[in-house]
């Protein structure tokens, strides 16, 4: 069984993920470095020169395609948009949404234009907050509030929560 990630950009996936990984003495995947690497561009990149609904559709292929187990997987943002993606990391792990208030979210990103974030043109990080976040409580299993709390408590929180589960 995996343990798979998800939220906003900068909620803390990566960094989470590789401590609880550690922690738990399982692999540990980043979605995004694995797109990267099929791909040999920066997801910001892909964005720039194939446009957003060709990346999530690199992404979603990517995403679906994974065969892991015994792994924290942390995904992209976007993954959220993909159905077919979320049913397959569903299939082998348990979602865990990494709820990061907006504010923080904002103050966390300050590289957007270089980040591979998946936004529209003319939406703002609000806006995609406001229409990320839904999906994200649909499609988890269970949520860790990650308002002011450090990474070491998120990933004792997953960890207590993986191991009362497991």
């Amino acid at each position: 069984m995996n343990i798979v990630l998800v939220g906003m950009s900068g909620a803390g996936k990566s960094t989470i993920g590789v401590l609880l990984a550690k922690s738990l003495g399982m692999d540990f995947v980043d979605t995004d470095l694995v797109i990267q690497r099929r791909e040999g561009r920066l997801l910001q990149e892909i964005i720039d020169q194939d446009g957003i609904d060709a990346f999530m559709e690199i992404e979603e292929d990517v995403v679906s395609d994974l065969r892991l187990t015994q792994c924290i997987i942390a995904t992209g943002g976007s993954v959220i948009y993909s159905d077919r993606a979320m049913n397959a990391l569903k299939q082998g792990g348990r979602v865990i949404y990494l709820h990061v208030p907006y504010e923080e979210i904002a103050r966390r990103l300050t590289t957007i234009a270089t980040r591979g974030i998946v936004m529209k043109n003319g939406n703002s990080l609000q806006d995609v907050y406001n229409e990320r976040v839904p999906l994200y409580l649909k499609h988890s299993d269970r949520t860790i509030d990650c308002t002011e709390k450090d990474i070491e408590q998120c990933v004792q929180e997953i960890k207590i929560e993986w191991l009362t589960n497991a």
